[in-house]
This record gives C-alpha cells, sequence and structure tokens, in this order.
C-alpha cells in the first residue's frame, strides 16, 4: 500500500477554537515575559487579550450556541459536539482569564506601581483629586448619564454588547422595596481618567461614588460593574447583489438589538441577589458567567499607551524606504514607476516604509497625467485614509478609478459603507464585493500610457491598504510591471466588477477555484521530487491552518518523508511529531510587537524554488467563500529572502512557540539560560543598518 492510500487516523486534527485558545494564551505570555517585554507592552498585551476573547465570544462562541439551538448534532473534525465544546470551552476561558487577572493584580499593576503608574481606587486619591472629579462629574459625567430603573412601568433595559454597565440595588426609604437600577458607563468618555501624569482613576469609580445624585431620595444598597457580550456576527441574504449595501446596512441595524448574550462578565464581589436577577433577565447559564475583579475589561490598558515613560515601551521604530526605491542622490521622492520598471519589488513592512512604497505607488499614479486608470481593492483602510483621497483625486482629475469595497469586512462593515458612499460621490466607480463572496485579495492596478505604448504596474500583497496598520502587522507585497502579472491582475479586476468567469490565470493562484488545488498539486509536487531523489521540502507561512484538505496532504508529504515546517501565529489544527503521521512536520508560532500578518508559501521545486505571497490563510474561509490571490515571485533575490527568513524564524536561537502534538512550549533561552534571539528585533537591527549605510 502506497504512502497516498494509506488510511489517516481519525483523530489526526486538533480542534480550531481550542487552537485559538492556545494562540490567545501565547498573547497572554507575552504579558508575562518581563524578561524581553517593556512594562508597557505588558499591559497592552493583556487589552489585546481581552479584545481578542471579546471577538471569539461574539463570533465563535455565538456560532456555536446558534448550532446548538438549532439542534445541528454534526461533531466537528476534532469529533467534537456542539454542546460539549460549547462547555470545554467555557472551562478554558474561565482558566485564562483567572491567569489574566492573576497576572495584571500580582504582577503587571505593581510593576507599574513601582514605576509610578498606578490605577486608583476612589480612596486613594487626595482630597484634591477627589475635589476636581466631584467637579468633572457634575461638568462632563452626569449630563451624559441615563439611570434605568426596573420596575413594573420600566422592564428590564437592552443591554448593549461590549458595554460596561454598573448594575445598582435601590431601597426606597418610604416603602422598604428594593429597585434594581443600572447606568451605563459612557463609552465616549475616558476609560480611565487620566490624574495626573502616572495616576489613572477608572471611569465606572467616579460614577458610582456619586450614584446619590441619579437616585435622588433612594439609599443605595449595592452596586457593582458588570459587562455582556453577546452574538455580533452578521449574517446577509446575498440573493440579490444590487441590494447587497442596504441589506448590509439592515443587518447593522438589527445587530444593536435583539442579539443573544453569549457571555456575563461581574465583579466577584458581586451580590447574590443581583447577579441571579442579572442571570435570568439576560438568560445566561452559571458556566457562561464569570467573575472577575474589578476593573473589568482590560481593554481600557491600552490607554496605557499615552503614558509619557517612553522607557516603558518598545523602542521607537522609523521604517525606512526599500534601497531598490530610495533616492540617494536627489532629495525628491523616487519615481515609482521609473523604479518599477527596472526590476520588481518585494517589500516587508514594517521593515520596510509603506508609505514610500505602496502608498507612495498609488498617490503617484492619482497625481501623473500619464496615468488613465487606477484600479483597488479595499477590505480595511483607516479613518483618515490617503489611500482613499489619492483616489478621489484620481477620478476628480479624470482617471478611470475602480474601488472593490468589501463591504461585509467583519467588524469594519460601518465604516467601508461610509468610504464606499464617499468614493462614489466623487466619482469613482465602486463594487461592493460578489455575491457570496467576500474580497480579500489585496490588489492595486495603475494603466500609464507610455512612449511604447500602454502599460500596467501592479501591487499584490499580504496585507490591507491601511497605512495605520502597516506599522504594527508584518506584511508583505510585490510591486512589479511584470506583463504576465499585471494581465493576470487585469483580469481578476474584470472578474471582479464585470463578473466574468475567469478562472486561469499564469502567475496567480485565485479562490476560490484555484488556491487548494494550486497548493495541493505543489505538496504533491513535494512527494513526487522525494521519491525522484530531488530537493524537497515545504515551507509555509500563515495565520491560521485548518482546511482538511491541505492538512491531509501535508500529512502525506510527512509520511513520504518531505520536511515540512509551518510559522503559524494563530489556529493550527495540525497535530505534528506524532509517530507514522507527522514526524516531518514542524510548527512554531512567532509574536512580537509586529502582528505577524504575511502569507508565504515556499515549496523547494526539485532545486528550483517555487515561492509565492498572497492574501490567503489555509482556512475554508479564505479557500471557499472569499477571493483571494497569491503570486508568484521570480527574482532570485526575493526567494532568497525568503528563505533567509525562514531560516531565522526555525534556527534554535530564535525566541519561538513550538507545537508538539497539541502542546505549545514556549522557547525563550537556551540551555544556559540566555535569553534567545527576537526575530523581529532582528529585522528591525537589519533595518536601521541598511539606513545607516546609506
Amino acid at each position: 500500500m502506497t504512502v497516498s492510500e494509506t488510511p489517516l487516523p481519525a483523530d489526526r486534527y486538533l480542534d480550531r477554537e481550542l487552537s485559538w485558545l492556545a494562540f490567545n494564551d501565547r498573547v497572554l505570555d507575552q504579558a508575562r515575559d518581563g524578561d524581553r517585554v517593556p512594562l508597557i507592552e505588558r499591559a497592552k498585551f493583556l487589552a489585546i487579550f481581552s479584545s481578542n476573547l471579546d471577538e471569539f465570544f461574539m463570533v465563535r462562541v455565538a456560532g456555536l450556541k446558534r448550532r446548538i439551538a438549532a439542534g445541528v448534532a454534526v461533531p466537528t473534525p476534532a469529533g467534537k459536539m456542539p454542546g460539549e465544546l460549547h462547555n470545554e470551552l467555557l472551562d478554558r476561558v474561565a482558566e485564562l482569564v483567572a491567569e489574566q487577572s492573576r497576572v495584571f493584580s500580582e504582577d503587571v499593576r505593581p510593576a507599574l506601581a513601582a514605576e509610578g503608574i498606578e490605577i486608583l481606587g476612589w480612596d486613594q486619591l487626595t482630597a484634591a483629586e477627589k475635589d476636581r472629579m466631584r467637579a468633572m462629574f457634575a461638568e462632563r459625567i452626569f449630563p451624559v448619564l441615563t439611570p434605568l430603573a426596573v420596575d413594573p412601568s420600566h422592564p428590564f433595559p437592552y443591554i448593549s454588547g461590549l458595554s460596561l454597565s454598573l448594575a445598582v440595588l435601590l431601597r426606597n426609604p418610604a416603602t422598604g422595596a428594593k429597585q434594581f437600577a443600572r447606568v451605563k458607563v459612557p463609552p465616549l468618555l475616558s476609560r480611565f481618567v487620566k490624574l495626573a501624569e502616572g495616576r489613572y482613576l477608572p471611569l465606572e469609580e467616579i460614577i458610582s461614588r456619586h450614584l446619590g445624585q441619579l437616585f435622588t431620595g433612594m439609599q443605595v444598597q449595592s452596586y457593582t460593574s458588570f459587562r455582556v457580550t453577546r452574538n455580533e456576527d452578521i449574517e446577509v441574504e446575498e440573493d440579490d447583489a444590487e441590494n447587497l449595501l442596504f441589506a448590509l446596512e439592515r443587518e447593522l441595524l438589527r445587530r444593536k438589538v435583539g442579539r443573544p448574550p453569549v457571555r456575563l462578565e461581574v465583579e466577584d464581589s458581586i451580590d447574590e441577589e443581583m447577579l441571579d436577577m442579572l442571570m435570568a433577565e439576560l438568560d445566561v447559564t452559571e458556566s457562561e458567567v464569570f467573575r472577575l475583579p474589578a476593573p473589568l475589561d482590560l481593554t481600557g490598558l491600552f490607554a496605557l499607551g499615552d503614558s509619557k515613560r517612553e522607557d516603558l515601551k518598545y523602542p521607537n521604530f522609523l521604517p525606512i524606504t526599500h534601497p531598490d526605491l530610495a533616492q540617494v542622490e536627489s532629495a525628491r521622492p523616487a519615481d515609482m514607476f521609473k523604479a518599477l520598471k527596472l526590476r520588481d519589488v518585494l517589500v516587508q513592512h514594517p521593515y520596510d516604509s509603506f508609505a514610500t512604497s505602496v502608498q507612495r505607488f498609488i498617490e503617484q499614479a492619482a497625481a501623473d497625467p500619464a496615468v488613465l486608470a487606477i484600479k483597488q481593492t479595499l477590505y480595511r483602510t483607516s479613518g483618515d485614509s490617503p489611500i482613499v483621497d489619492a483616489l478621489i483625486e484620481a477620478a476628480q482629475a479624470g482617471k478611470q478609478v475602480l474601488a472593490i469595497v468589501e463591504i461585509k469586512a467583519r467588524f469594519d462593515e460601518q465604516n467601508n459603507i461610509g468610504w464606499a458612499r464617499k468614493l462614489e460621490k466623487y466619482g469613482v466607480h465602486v463594487v461592493y464585493g460578489m455575491v457570496g463572496l467576500k474580497t480579500h485579495c489585496k490588489l492595486s492596478l495603475v494603466v500609464r500610457e507610455e512612449a511604447d505604448g500602454l502599460r500596467r504596474y501592479a501591487h499584490i500583497g499580504t496585507g490591507n491598504y491601511n497605512p495605520k496598520t502597516a506599522r504594527m502587522y508584518e506584511d508583505m507585497g510585490l510591486l512589479t510591471s511584470n506583463p504576465i502579472i499585471t494581465d493576470d491582475v487585469a483580469r481578476l479586476f474584470n472578474h471582479l466588477s464585470g463578473m466574468t468567469q475567469e478562472t486561469h490565470y499564469r502567475r496567480l493562484l485565485v479562490a476560490p477555484h484555484g488556491i487548494r488545488k494550486g497548493l495541493i498539486d505543489y505538496i504533491n509536487g513535494e512527494i513526487a521530487n522525494h521519491q525522484a531523489g530531488k530537493p524537497s521540502g515545504i515551507r509555509i507561512k500563515v495565520n491560521s491552518v485548518v482546511d482538511e484538505a491541505i492538512i491531509d496532504a501535508l500529512y502525506r508529504a510527512s509520511q513520504a518523508g518531505v520536511p515540512v515546517d509551518m510559522w503559524i501565529r494563530g489556529i493550527c489544527t495540525i497535530r505534528p511529531g506524532v509517530e507514522g503521521l507527522s514526524e516531518n512536520i514542524r510548527v512554531r508560532s512567532i509574536l512580537g510587537r509586529f502582528l505577524e500578518h504575511s502569507r508565504i508559501f515556499w515549496f523547494a521545486g526539485g532545486g528550483k524554488p517555487i515561492v509565492g505571497i498572497g492574501s490567503a490563510d489555509m482556512m475554508h474561509r479564505n479557500l471557499d467563500r472569499r477571493v483571494e490571490a497569491i503570486v508568484s515571485l521570480s527574482n532570485p533575490a526575493h526567494i532568497r529572502q525568503i528563505e533567509e527568513l525562514f531560516d531565522r524564524a526555525f534556527s534554535p536561537e530564535t525566541v519561538h512557540w513550538e507545537l508538539r502534538d497539541s502542546v505549545w512550549t514556549a522557547h525563550t533561552t537556551d540551555e544556559e539560560g540566555k535569553l534567545l534571539t527576537d526575530l523581529q528585533d532582528t529585522l528591525i537591527q537589519q533595518a536601521a543598518a541598511r539606513r545607516s549605510s546609506r
């Protein structure tokens, strides 16, 4: 029986939801790491952990509860039934949030206080500070509060998702009757009020100390903060593309009301009577209640990033202009089109500047009279996007401008509707993605009139056209005038805007039709290379790997003897290092100051490596329900750059987390206790060296 015919074990997949929680535990590990991570950054990782968990409940746990309510009794690929998995997830989350609370209260918070950065309670304020807070309450807080009582004429109010609230138990002194009330902590005010440099007070502390002014004539018997998480995933009927925008707007409105709760966070000191009432009114079970020490919602710790204590943050890093785009002899910006006629340029953000590469490419195209047309995909972008401004400038100058705006980008739907309408207002041709698919590919195409005729230029990337996240996310992009690639990109844009049935491309793999098949063909090619005695190997870097067909192909490659290196930031349902199944598979995860976001694919190719970058993760949604694109690289220098990146990531001297079967293990020191090298620090140092050598 050949390797391809050998049955694979039924238990070969890890559960994706539990794997995601393992990823968030690695995020939490950054907050625990006092040796390598600066103190304020550790606090921010606590905030990132909370923000990640919010989205996990709003989408993943909510979807699981929906399946349970619908009576769907289909096991996951890992063999877990929905009810069983839901209970297991809640138990694991309880462990993780308990650990987060411990790290904050016993480690990070005392360390911050020792550095003069304190998150205080009301009783810790000076008399002068209390006077200032009383005045602030009267002038800025009291006018925007809306106390809501519950009685026969006032039903229990709708508690919006992720809003922080105060539950108040009141007593009528005249009748002795008890009454419940809710006060929403205003989300538009700073969560942690800055008293002075290094002194912060939670906003709910100020409100709770002035409840008597909200409920005059009543006795405040007890109060506590609480927070509800609701199902926030959006379901849109896409039977009519023309009505997609309006259908999404209706669903966004529906998101604000009527979404069932999936989690209730309360202070651990909550009155049991009050808790019983909250659970009954919100219809949550005991297992969905998380009792935590105050303050709740540690996403508020992002505010510490405004601190002036630069010595407690990551050192400042200024991205450099890519050497192939740098003007050495002139202070003028590089001519992007002249540079791209000479060679393809592979940029890696944030080490290579987004502003002087991708952003400049689009801005120069908008301002260049020789440019006739610009086509652009927009999945997520920033509030003051220079990309959007450049597209508007180009349209106003008479250029043909097409923007494929994906209005279904989760949690950015409202923003993207706004950008779409703004673009349309100024004459940009806007297409709202495709029915049944999200447009997730990162593409830009410029058509330019030149002396020898029309020439096209393109950018194909792994990350969004967002200047802000480009400073925090690690991503790669190819800038090119290669006619084969630009023709592929042009035909893909025609497919997106004109609804063509194009599926054939020469240098692109495109989902939903071509990426899974293309990657499996490459994997099978490596098996054939190994069996023929040729160089073989697979190296893949993605955010998540879940797709069973690709995982099975990787298992087959491992069984055949092909070495497989998987660099996975988040979810990984592969079980590496299992005898007879995956001895030749290594899985690593790297976290740091930048979010590892690029997707890179490397195959040994029998000695002629096949290398690509693109927007697709190895997930069902990417391969079946999104338009994704992966472009192959041909420049030997770019291929070497990718190979060196993988070499560093898999070096025993690099800090990493390793997955063996189902257990993640952190590797931060060598056998002698010496700290290992941080990959991102190494790349920052290399960028700095390039700057100083110019």
